[in-house]
């Protein structure tokens, strides 16, 4: 995106929006009292399941976790539809839109309309409003020397859905992935009513690596982040050695090879898999040590789904990210 936007004029004069194309951040930010703020966010992709139900609860909940991300609170939706409707028919995109409604119901959002295009291949999304105090959200940076790292979600989604693609994976390995990407961030950015981090991102198409290097490198700072700390979706690594990856994964590993430093002991594919291209992944926060390990106490209560201090930050080094075993 940053090849694009340097071709057009993108500077915001407007001193209410607080957050927007200069910020390599999660969603927009605009002022419109001292006490209120809202956060739009936009996303959508193709299917990544062949369950469309699943499909649409999936696209929601990756839609929804922007304003997670950000400390807010989403509110209010529109369906963004691509779709050949001759071909696939209207019941297929009526079970997409449905599972989407659930999974906002579930959100306290209300789907208030949207648009579509007659396209040969399906998209779906959504575009979320959500409020949040003027000085009261996240960012994804702002990480200090001496926190902890902090991830909600296991990764490996890119590494299942492509496995789905090829029909590699059996039906409750396919179930498990799709629950845990449709799980909201909600509970997650709830917590930050008690345990306040420094910084937060969600994890997605970057990868985690590329998130991190995102936060590390807008906050001034290094980071360690160690591999056998980092939780894994079920069958991750066995398909990863034997190279089930997205094109954006390998792309990831390669965007970050000058900026990050792997223990030799690391195979490739195990690089890679930090890397991974993710879809509807949990939140990654930057958050002072002595309160990590209770907020992944307390999270872990809240939810199934593991979470894992997965390493810190450090002061800046000649290198932006640093990855263990």
């Amino acid at each position: 995106m940053a090849q694009v936007l340097r071709y057009i004029d993108a500077d915001v004069t407007d001193e209410n929006v607080l957050v927007g194309f200069g910020h390599a951040d999660d969603a927009s930010v605009y002022k419109l009292t001292d006490d209120i703020a809202i956060i739009q966010t936009l996303d959508f992709f193709t299917p990544i399941v062949d369950d469309p139900y699943m499909f649409g609860q999936i696209a929601a909940a990756n839609s929804l976790s922007d304003i997670y991300a950000m400390g807010g609170t989403p509110k209010i939706a529109l369906n963004i539809v691509g779709y050949p409707i001759s071909e696939l028919g209207p019941e297929t995109l009526g079970k997409i839109l449905q599972g989407a409604l659930d999974k906002a119901k579930e959100a306290g959002v209300s789907i208030v309309g949207g648009h579509s295009v007659d396209d040969k291949e399906p998209k779906f999304g959504l575009s979320v409003t959500g409020v949040v105090h003027p000085e009261s959200f996240y960012k994804n940076i702002g990480a200090k020397p001496g926190d902890a790292l902090i991830l909600t979600k296991p990764i490996g989604s890119g590494v299942l859905t492509t496995a789905i693609k090829r029909d590699l994976l059996d039906r409750e390995t396919i179930d498990e992935a799709s629950n845990i990407m449709a799980t909201l961030n909600k509970e997650a950015a709830r917590l930050f009513e008690t345990f306040q981090p420094n910084a937060v991102t969600d994890v997605t198409g970057f990868g985690l690596l590329g998130h991190a290097y995102e936060m590390a490198s807008g906050s001034g700072v290094s980071m360690t982040i160690r591999y056998g700390d980092v939780p894994l979706l079920s069958k991750t690594e066995a398909l990863a050695k034997e190279h089930v990856f997205p094109g954006g994964s390998w792309k990831n590993h390669k965007w970050l090879e000058k900026n990050v430093v792997y223990d030799e002991s690391l195979d490739t594919y195990q690089q890679v898999v930090l890397c991974d291209a993710t879809t509807s992944g949990g939140l990654l926060i930057s958050m002072p040590k002595d309160d990590a390990q209770t907020y992944v106490d307390e999270l872990n209560k809240r939810q199934s789904i593991p979470v894992a201090v997965i390493g810190e930050v450090t002061e800046k080094k000649e290198k932006t990210i640093y990855v263990g075993k």
